[in-house]
C-alpha cells in the first residue's frame, strides 16, 4: 500500500542514498558536501541542465521515465565534450510530498540510468516548491587533460556529422500528446519507438575517444537540428539536403505523407544526438572510430565561408521552416 513520503530524511535515506553506494566521497548522502578524487593527468567536465514539468516532460509521465531523462540529457552534454561520466548531483524540488510508490519508481529510473551511463549519485538537495516538479542535475565527467572538445572551433571545409537519427523525439512528443496522431501511417511498433526516443534519450557516450581524437567541435542536438547546427557553424554556412539526413523509417513514412513534418524534424529538438565537425584529413579515422563504437554517423555536408545555412528538398527547392528550434524565452 502506497502512502506519502513523511520527511526529507526518509526521502533521501530510503530512496536516494542507495544510489550513492560504492562512491566513498558521497558519504552515504549524510554530509553537506561530497568529495571527488580525480585521476592524475585528467580534467573535470561539469554541466548542469534541469528539466521541469510542463516544459521538458509531462507531470503524468512515469516516474522512472522522468528520472532517466533528467540524467540522460546531462550525460548527453558530457558525451559532446568527449568526457567519461563519473558522478552527478541531484536537486529535487517537489510541489508536494511524493507517493512512496512514485519515489521508488523514480529511484529505480535513476539507478537504471546511472548503471547504463557509468556514474553515481554523490549529493544534492531536496525541496518543496510552489511551482511544478523541477529536477536539477549537475553531471561531472573526466577526460585526458587538454582534450576537452568545445562547441566552437569548426572551420571552413570541415564536414558535419550527425549521430543516430533525428526527428524521432519530435514526432514521439506529438504522439505522446495525441496517440491518434499520424493515423494509419505508423505501426504500433513505430509509435512505441518514437515515444521511447522522446522519453528516454540515449546519450552517445561511446564516441568519446573518436571525438577527442578527430573532432574540431561538437555539441548535442537538444533545442533543434537547425538551431544547434547554427551554434556549431558559427559564422560559417552549410547546405544540407533533407533526403540525406539520417531519418528513421518511421519518420520517413510520416514525411512522405506530409511534407510539413519537415518543420518538426528540423526544429523539434529533444533528439540528444550529436553534431560533430570533422576536418577532411580526420574523416577516415573518425569514421573508423565511430564504427568501432557501434554508433552510426552520417555526413550532413561541408561548412563553407560566405554562405547561409540552407536545407534543400529532394526537388531542389529550399525549405523555409517556420522555426529553427526551441527557445525558453521566446513564445
Amino acid at each position: 500500500m502506497s502512502g506519502r513520503v513523511k520527511s526529507e530524511t526518509e526521502l533521501i535515506q530510503t530512496y536516494l542514498a542507495p544510489l550513492a553506494q560504492g562512491m566513498p566521497g558521497a558519504f552515504g548522502l549524510a554530509d553537506d558536501a561530497a568529495l571527488l578524487a580525480t585521476e592524475p593527468g585528467t580534467d573535470l567536465v561539469i554541466t548542469s541542465d534541469p528539466i521541469i514539468a510542463g516544459v521538458h516532460f509531462f507531470a503524468s509521465d512515469k516516474a522512472d521515465d522522468i528520472a532517466w531523462k533528467a540524467l540522460a540529457v546531462n550525460m548527453s552534454d558530457l558525451a559532446a565534450k568527449g568526457a567519461k561520466p563519473l558522478a552527478y548531483m541531484l536537486t529535487l524540488a517537489l510541489p508536494e510530498p511524493p507517493e512512496t510508490s512514485w519515489m521508488a519508481a523514480f529511484a529505480q529510473g535513476l539507478r537504471a540510468a546511472q548503471e547504463a551511463f557509468g556514474c553515481q549519485l554523490i549529493g544534492g538537495d531536496t525541496d518543496m516548491t510552489p511551482g511544478p516538479l523541477s529536477i536539477g542535475v549537475t553531471a561531472i565527467g573526466q577526460l585526458p587533460a587538454g582534450k576537452f572538445v568545445r562547441r566552437h572551433g569548426a572551420k571552413a571545409g570541415d564536414h558535419v556529422f550527425v549521430t543516430g537519427t533525428i526527428g524521432d523525439a519530435a514526432l514521439g512528443l506529438a504522439i505522446h500528446r495525441d496517440p491518434k496522431r499520424f493515423g494509419d501511417i505508423l505501426t504500433d511498433a513505430d509509435r512505441c519507438l518514437l515515444i521511447d526516443r522522446y522519453l528516454r534519450p540515449r546519450p552517445r557516450l561511446g564516441l568519446a575517444e573518436a571525438l577527442r581524437a578527430h573532432a574540431s567541435a561538437t555539441l548535442d542536438i537538444s533545442d533543434g537540428f537547425l538551431k544547434d547546427l547554427a551554434r556549431l557553424s558559427g559564422n560559417l554556412g552549410i547546405e544540407v539536403r533533407l533526403d540525406a539526413l539520417p531519418l528513421s523509417s518511421a519518420v520517413r513514412a510520416v514525411l512522405a505523407d506530409d511534407a510539413a513534418v519537415a518543420d518538426a524534424i528540423l526544429g523539434g529538438g529533444d533528439d540528444y544526438e550529436l553534431l560533430i565537425a570533422v576536418p577532411p584529413s580526420e574523416i577516415e579515422a573518425f569514421s573508423r572510430g565511430a564504427r568501432l563504437s557501434g554508433i552510426g554517423v552520417s555526413d550532413a555536408g561541408v561548412l563553407e565561408a560566405g554562405r547561409p545555412i540552407a536545407v534543400i528538398a529532394s526537388d531542389g527547392t529550399r525549405i523555409e521552416p517556420s522555426r529553427s528550434g526551441y527557445d525558453h524565452f521566446s513564445r
